[in-house]
Parts: structure tokens; C-alpha cells; sequence
């Protein structure tokens, strides 16, 4: 079994993956992702972003091929282990916020950090330190149903960033968002997280997404493609996909 290169916090070598059902969601992916960048998976819709994502994450196990986080074998690892890493050192972004509706924007921010252990005062100031950063201090008081998608989604995105994750995953994190709030949040997100050295792997068929990223990967039917011109996310159904293998 070859280590990973020192200089990458997340590696994937060979990765095959087959749903329940039987149906291919990889097919021998390969990538490195470093320390500190944002790197995004592109693709269509079904091309396989999410099933990375989730074998990246250790959300579900992988049984052909091979996953190191920070040189530590992720493909080795039990359930209890998968969880704790997730807890501990990976954060994750929805494409749509599953806020907690009995709670106000600050209290969804600060709940990671109290069930980590940190007392309710210091979390609150954590929590409203990163809404102000989010543009939306002034809703800290506000419950989910009394804000806009996009606050929602800003709230989601705070509160995976509050406990200072090694790793944060974003699955079409602006999937449900107008063009304007699409790019205006994932500006935030991306800031945010080069501010505080956050790697972010972020799923996307978005090109304003991609284009925020320092490194790219194409997935096309769960497989690496060399070359995929995305379309306009509001023309999807209109496009067609350019790619060389």
C-alpha cells in the first residue's frame, strides 16, 4: 500500500463505487487534493460528484480502492473511527440548509461547537463572529423560516465553518440559489475558508463555482474526463456537454 504525497491532506487512488441497486457511481477515480486549497469536482447531474464527495468524507465505506486523509488510511477505518473523524476534522455543506427550525440562526451555528464540548457563552460568540463574517449578523436572532434561501444558506455554511474543520465538503452548495446569490455566496465561502487556511472540496455544476477554485476535476458517468464545458446552470436541460476522455 503506497502513502500519499506529504503535501496532501486528502488522497483517493482507484476508487470504484456501485449504489445499492447495483448501478456504477465510480469508476477507478483518482486525485489529490492539498492543504489549504479549494479544489472543485464538476460534472452533470448524475455524473458522480456526490458519491465522491461521500467515499472522500467516509460517509460510506469503500471496499475498492483507496482514501488517506493526512496519511492516515480512511479506507482502513471502522464506522466508530469514520464518525469521529467526521466529527472532529471534516465539515459538510447540503445543496439545500437542513437548519434546525426550533432554533434561531445563531443557536444552528453554535450547536456543532456545544456538542463538541465548548460552553454555550463561547460558542455563541464563535457562532455570531461568523454570520458577522457571513453578512448576516443582523439575522442571528432570526429562526430558519424567517429568512431568505440565500441567509439560510449562509447560516448552513457558518455553522459547517464554526468548529474550524481540517476539511469542508460542499455538495452544490448554491444548487437552489438565483445566479446573483450563487455567486455571492460562494465568494463568502471561498474567503472565509482561504482566511482560515479551511481545504475545501466542493461538488458543483455551476462554472462561477468552479472558476473560484484553484484546482478542477471533471467527473462524467462516475468517470475522471480530461475536458467538460459546463453549461449555464439555468440552461442545463438546453446544453450540451463537450468532453475529451
Amino acid at each position: 500500500m503506497e502513502a500519499p504525497p506529504d503535501n496532501d491532506v486528502l488522497w483517493a487512488r482507484s476508487l470504484h463505487f456501485r449504489h445499492p441497486d447495483g448501478s456504477p457511481g465510480l469508476a477507478g477515480v483518482s486525485l489529490g487534493v492539498r492543504e489549504g486549497e479549494i479544489f472543485a469536482v464538476t460534472g452533470p447531474r448524475g455524473s458522480g460528484k456526490t458519491t465522491l464527495l461521500h467515499c472522500l468524507s467516509g460517509q460510506v465505506p469503500v471496499r475498492d480502492g483507496e482514501v488517506w486523509f493526512n496519511s492516515v488510511p480512511l479506507h482502513t477505518l471502522g464506522p466508530v473511527a469514520r464518525e469521529r473523524l467526521r466529527r472532529d476534522r471534516f465539515g459538510w455543506i447540503d445543496p439545500a440548509p437542513a437548519l434546525i427550525p426550533e432554533l434561531n440562526a445563531w443557536e444552528n451555528v453554535a450547536l456543532p461547537l456545544m456538542l463538541r464540548g465548548i460552553g454555550r457563552r463561547r460558542a455563541k460568540v464563535a457562532a455570531l463572529e461568523w454570520l458577522e463574517r457571513l453578512d448576516v449578523g443582523d439575522r442571528a436572532r432570526k429562526r430558519p423560516h424567517g429568512l431568505k434561501q440565500a441567509e439560510r444558506q449562509r447560516v448552513a455554511i457558518a455553522r459547517a465553518l464554526a468548529p474550524a474543520p481540517t476539511v469542508l465538503f460542499a455538495d452544490e452548495p448554491t444548487a437552489p440559489l438565483h445566479r446573483a446569490d450563487r455567486t455571492l455566496v460562494l465568494r463568502t465561502l471561498a474567503t472565509a475558508a482561504r482566511s482560515h487556511g479551511i481545504t475545501v472540496v466542493l461538488a458543483t455544476h455551476d462554472p462561477d463555482g468552479a472558476a473560484l477554485a484553484d484546482h478542477t476535476m471533471a467527473l462524467l458517468d462516475g468517470r475522471r474526463v480530461h475536458t467538460l464545458h459546463l453549461p449555464d446552470p439555468d440552461t442545463e436541460g438546453r446544453a450540451a456537454w463537450s468532453l475529451s476522455v
